[in-house]
């Protein structure tokens, strides 16, 4: 009885002691916000633009602290990343949005001097086509995620300063209401996920309404990310780079740059026989998967597209799939996947048996997450499998059976 008595008491201080911790941290956040409040006034914030923001305001979002530290960008093997994002369906619905927006896209493209393909891939790679918008469980609103970098990241307190206050200027400007200022946990906003310095420093008001909307109005939404493409030295009818064939032993010169024809005397090449169209311009050598994998010489528009984001897979993503948008054939070497990993359309076949199956309710994106994981699991049980929810050849064999 004393043993029992005793466990109930340590639990009783541990949840205490948690509860204390939260409504401390909580009473901080809001301590913070007061603080903060003055240093934005400095900067041009209006004390009724704050108000505003924060009004019913008094926790931060700790979602926003779970996303910050997953970037699949940075932590995703690169064909599993390239699979979810360059694949049937993401080529398919770009190419029906190319249909719809046909007019916008032609005007933005003549203005801006960026290919459309470029662009379409941008929308998709940041929204999916401004799918991601539909779903509000997945959206965070931006004051409030901002302020939760800017009190509880150390790595992005400085980021989350800096975007709030840009935020809370987008506010005032009266470019977007309270209710509809949401964005991703690190504040990138509208179809083409910009973050608040950025909306400031490119945004365009392409529809000619009066204010820059990339929440609701598609023109401006890809008038403003060709204008950051533009500004930061797009080359117009230039490619972004080319897939190579690495002479073995030559990782040791990745991340050299030369000029194509170097390169080709080195013994580079592109496959099926492609010649490469400039071979007097230069290039940078990326071994994304390493020395067994495929190479790329990358140009300037490469390192244009990673002002948009800073990692190499994603500046990969948007080349190839715009490629694949402008009707240019796709990769022709294999990525070095573990023995039974799936590639990209297998991944789509697999979530499409499990949906028919009645395993799988979520959507069909080639994206192996949680859910499609758990369908996996349960069709497992159901075959007497250990259920471990792995995708693998061997799953989607019994699921073609």
């Amino acid at each position: 009885m004393k043993k029992i008595c005793r466990v109930v008491c340590q639990l009783s201080l541990l949840l205490a002691l948690f509860l204390t911790t939260t409504v401390s941290a909580q009473s901080s956040f809001e301590q913070w916000l007061d603080e903060f409040k003055p240093v934005a006034g400095q900067q041009g914030v209006r004390q009724a633009t704050w108000d505003k923001a924060f009004a019913g305001i008094s926790e931060f979002d700790a979602k926003v602290l779970e996303k910050a530290n997953y970037q699949p960008e940075f932590t995703t093997e690169i064909w599993d990343y390239l699979d979810s994002r360059v694949n049937p369906i993401s080529i398919s619905r770009g190419l029906q949005m190319d249909r719809v927006h046909d007019e916008t896209l032609s005007a933005v493209s003549d203005k801006f001097e960026v290919r459309r393909s470029v662009l379409l891939a941008i929308w998709s790679m940041e929204s999916n086509y401004g799918e991601v918008l539909k779903r509000p469980e997945r959206l965070h609103y931006v004051p409030q995620a901002l302020a939760t970098l800017a009190y509880a990241d150390p790595k992005r307190r400085k980021f989350g300063r800096s975007q709030l206050v840009a935020a809370l200027k987008i506010l005032q400007a009266g470019d977007v209401h309270v209710e509809q200022f949401s964005g991703s946990w690190a504040g990138a906003m509208g179809h083409t996920q910009f973050i608040p310095t950025s909306y400031l420093a490119y945004g365009i008001d392409m529809d000619g309404n009066g204010k820059r909307d990339i929440w609701n109005s598609i023109p401006d939404a890809l008038a403003t990310a060709a204008n950051l493409l533009h500004k930061n030295g797009w080359r117009t009818g230039k490619s972004w780079g080319y897939e190579v064939i690495v002479p073995s032993g030559s990782g040791k010169l990745e991340g050299q740059t030369k000029l194509i024809s170097e390169w080709q005397k080195l013994g580079f090449q592109r496959p099926a026989g492609r010649a490469f169209p400039r071979p007097g311009e230069k290039a940078v050598l990326k071994l994304l998967a390493g020395d067994a994998g495929p190479g790329f010489l990358m140009m300037r528009n490469f390192f244009v597209l990673k002002r948009y984001n800073n990692a190499d897979a994603y500046a990969l993503g948007v080349g190839l799939l715009a490629d694949r948008l402008a009707g240019y054939p796709g990769m022709v070497q294999t990525w070095p996947r573990p023995p039974e990993s799936l590639n990209g359309e297998e991944k789509i076949e697999l979530q499409k048996l499990l949906k028919k199956q009645g395993y799988y309710d979520g959507e069909i994106d080639g994206s192996l997450g949680k859910g499609s994981r758990a369908a996996i699991a349960e069709f497992q049980r159901k075959a007497g499998v250990n259920p471990d929810g792995a995708p693998s050849k061997s799953i989607l064999l019994l699921l073609r059976k």
